[in-house]
């Protein structure tokens, strides 16, 4: 077994910002780093096999699972469970293995209470309209629910400073960079990251169509 444990990783982002294109790049890329397969209650979509993007399971089941406290954290997102394993989790720290989990802001929350060393890294989209946009392009859904994913991006980018670091995805192969240097290297301060954004975020949570 290593003697050193691995590091987990939180990256999160609202809906549209990039987030899982991201992590796919980095897990291609980074040596001795995984992401953690989360446990989802919703279906599959046409293009998802079970254990590859989520373990789908019933809702009896993941209730079971939470009875069982085999979720390191949970969390409920527009009508469906999400969790996180917590046996693969730290078996797979305890071996030495960096972990990145792709959860949103109640799940880091979760994590962080658990894990002090954790990293978080939060992703912002470039501003209001292109993340709008990003969510209108890949959605086949009525008014109404735009704007509930809308309302839930708003929620997800008012926890940002709950996070170590953060990156706007503008650029994909800069925020690939950034986010590779976050990981390899921690040099960043957060505070001085929190304060640097705080007019950014100001301008997308106020944003009124």
């Amino acid at each position: 077994m290593n003697s050193k444990s691995g590091t987990l990783f939180i990256i999160a982002a609202p809906s549209g910002a990039g987030k899982t294109s991201l992590v796919k790049a980095i897990i291609e890329q980074v040596d001795n780093i995984e992401v953690s397969i989360s446990y989802t209650t919703r279906a599959p979509r046409h293009d998802e096999k079970n254990g590859e993007a989520y373990h789908f399971i019933d809702e009896n089941e993941f209730k079971t699972l939470i009875k069982q406290n085999r979720f390191l954290e949970h969390a409920s997102v527009f009508d469906h469970h999400y969790g996180t394993s917590r046996d693969w989790v730290e078996k797979e720290l305890a071996s030495g293995k960096n972990i990145i989990l792709e959860i949103d802001w109640q799940g880091a929350q979760q994590i962080k209470s658990q894990f002090r060393n954790s990293v978080g890294i939060f992703i912002l989209p470039p501003d209001y309209h292109t993340l709008r946009e990003r969510l209108l392009g890949r959605q086949n859904d009525e008014q109404e629910t735009i704007n509930r994913r809308m309302d839930a991006a708003r929620e997800e980018i008012s926890h940002y400073k709950e996070f170590d670091y953060i990156v706007i995805n503008d650029d994909f192969e800069q925020t690939l960079t950034e986010i590779k240097t976050i990981i390899t290297a921690t040099n960043l301060g957060s505070c001085r990251q929190s304060v640097f954004y705080d007019d950014f975020v100001s301008q997308i949570l106020s944003h009124v169509d």
